[in-house]
């Protein structure tokens, strides 16, 4: 596939660089980035058709016909090197998407992680290290700092709601409400800060909502339903909006109940009234300052769309250091 950077194939201006120097030989190879392995972890897991369609969505709308200010400023076969920096306090996360995207501009830039994906950075650590064809550079930097914004943005804020239940059973989970086309990248992204993965799509769980309870006549008919029709591996959960809605869930046998937009002493009697029969989610409108309030009731899990739906992307740079 041929390079976006704009820099020629082997003629005459490859073979005037400067051969392989003590200085080359310093500069990190691509060997381990084209084996897909950067700083230990597996960049395969997001070498699939949906997100390689993603990078070059993201890369075609922002690049058009040619990057014109490169194109005018940066000689073809400049090499430089440059670094991703914290601008906040942040959970890494998605080191190897950005060097999916640089790849893509040009195979020849090489990216290697400085921090460990799914850790803790701190405001001004440098987490990339990036060598490589200026243009390149400078045509893959919106784009790629465009992914691994949105990524650390899940990963930092989820990080902080999995810290605020601390001490507590409840767990953190996601929801479906992500951006399209992005559902695999926000869910890996709770993931590495600490949260868990609710569905990732209708084919992965039976999960009985209200609409649901309406079409089919009451929460035990849809139960009902719901069985004759799932697997045995499958379980199944329905959402209820109050207590006599989860007795008639418990007694329809839900493995899994949603209690949705419950106050927290609703919540609190629910736990008390499920005594462990099924695993009990907290739902609706979740946010961060009542989480420590509703992981004291007992709940099993604490859903919250905010964590994918209302993102926050996290503050990187990247900082072209020397050509």
């Amino acid at each position: 596939m041929r390079p976006l950077s704009g820099r020629p194939a082997a003629t005459d201006a490859d073979r005037q660089r400067p051969t392989a120097t003590d200085s080359d030989r310093q500069r990190p190879t691509a060997t381990d980035s084209d084996r897909g392995l950067e700083n230990g972890m597996d960049t395969m897991l997001f070498d699939t058709p949906a997100i390689r369609a993603l990078i070059e969505l993201a890369i075609a709308e922002d690049v058009g016909t040619g990057d014109l200010t490169t194109m005018a400023t940066v000689p073809p076969e400049q090499q430089g090197h440059a670094v991703v920096r914290a601008k906040q306090d942040l959970v890494i996360c998605g080191l190897q998407l950005f060097g999916q995207v640089m790849r893509r501009v040009d195979p020849a830039i090489v990216c290697t992680p400085l921090v460990d994906e799914g850790g803790p950075v701190t405001t001004g650590t440098d987490v990339i290290d990036i060598r490589g064809p200026v243009a390149g550079i400078l045509i893959g930097e919106r784009p790629a700092l465009n992914f691994i914004g949105r990524t650390a943005g899940i990963a930092t804020a989820t990080r902080a709601c999995v810290d605020a239940v601390a001490g507590h059973r409840a767990v953190i989970v996601d929801t479906r409400k992500t951006l399209p086309g992005y559902r695999a990248l926000d869910k890996y992204a709770v993931r590495m800060g600490g949260g868990r993965n609710h569905r990732t799509a209708l084919d992965a769980g039976i999960l009985i909502k209200e609409n649901h309870i309406r079409a089919a006549g009451s929460i035990t008919a849809a139960i009902r339903q719901a069985r004759a029709v799932g697997s045995h591996l499958i379980k199944v959960e329905v959402e209820v909006e109050d207590l006599a809605g989860l007795d008639e869930a418990l007694a329809a046998g839900a493995e899994l109940i949603l209690l949705d937009n419950m106050d927290t002493e609703t919540l609190r009697a629910a736990v008390s009234r499920a005594a462990g029969r099924a695993l009990l989610e907290a739902s609706g409108n979740m946010v961060r300052r009542r989480l420590a309030e509703v992981a004291a009731t007992g709940v099993d899990l604490i859903s919250m769309g905010a964590l994918t739906h209302s993102v926050v992307a996290a503050d990187l740079s990247l900082r072209l250091l020397e050509t």
